[in-house]
């Protein structure tokens, strides 16, 4: 049967997801520690196809505060994907490499956002490229844009755009341990329907 929509995945089939999103986490566990220059372990993400009402739930709540990057996905799987990150990963990584901290109560200055930008550019490709890998296929993403805001904020765009193509959105969500800090983030996948298609196809997992 043609894959028409996100809630006809079948148990295989989400599988291969999560073994694309494990993939990824680990990768981008291991260029997080290169570029902190520091030991960065990363727990077993946990991956789940969520309703968007569910995702607000899941990160705390419409007016939870996060730092989110919008990539769009390009080459031969198209859509869309958005990291998120909680404002603790937000302070370990600008505190780690600049020296100074998140305020969540302040306009973030062009270093910040340039460091957090070209982190979350390393993150998601390690993702990409892991979905790449196992499938074959050519997937790229674009230069991020990056908004500082409640999460309700955040999520109206991809709620928008993800409306025309599935009530549902794949939903990573890692943690980050550093000595005693840890830190959560969280990745939402929303391929087109015809570049899930092409996932699977590749996979042997489109009947």
């Amino acid at each position: 049967m043609e894959l028409k929509d996100y809630s006809q995945l079948n148990a295989d089939q989400l599988d291969a997801l999560r073994e694309i999103g494990n993939i990824g986490s680990g990768n981008a566990a291991s260029a997080l520690s290169s570029m902190l220059e520091k030991p960065v372990n990363i727990a077993v993400p946990k991956i789940k196809v969520l309703e968007y009402n569910d995702v607000v739930e899941q990160l705390g709540g419409a007016e939870s505060l996060f730092v989110g990057l919008l990539f769009s996905l390009t080459g031969d799987v198209t859509g869309m994907m958005m990291f998120l990150l909680h404002k603790e990963l937000a302070h370990m990584i600008l505190n780690d490499l600049m020296g100074s901290s998140f305020d969540e109560r302040a306009e973030l200055d062009e270093d910040s956002r340039s460091a957090i930008m070209e982190v979350g550019n390393i993150m998601a490709a390690s993702y990409a490229n892991a979905m790449a890998s196992l499938t074959d296929l050519a997937v790229h993403i674009s230069v991020p844009s990056l908004c500082v805001d409640m999460v309700g904020s955040i999520l109206s765009v991809p709620a928008i755009y993800y409306a025309n193509i599935s009530d549902k959105i794949i939903f990573i969500e890692d943690e980050f341990n550093q000595q005693a800090d840890r830190a959560a983030s969280h990745l939402l996948l929303i391929p087109e329907v015809e570049g899930l298609r092409k996932i699977m196809q590749s996979l042997g997992l489109d009947e």
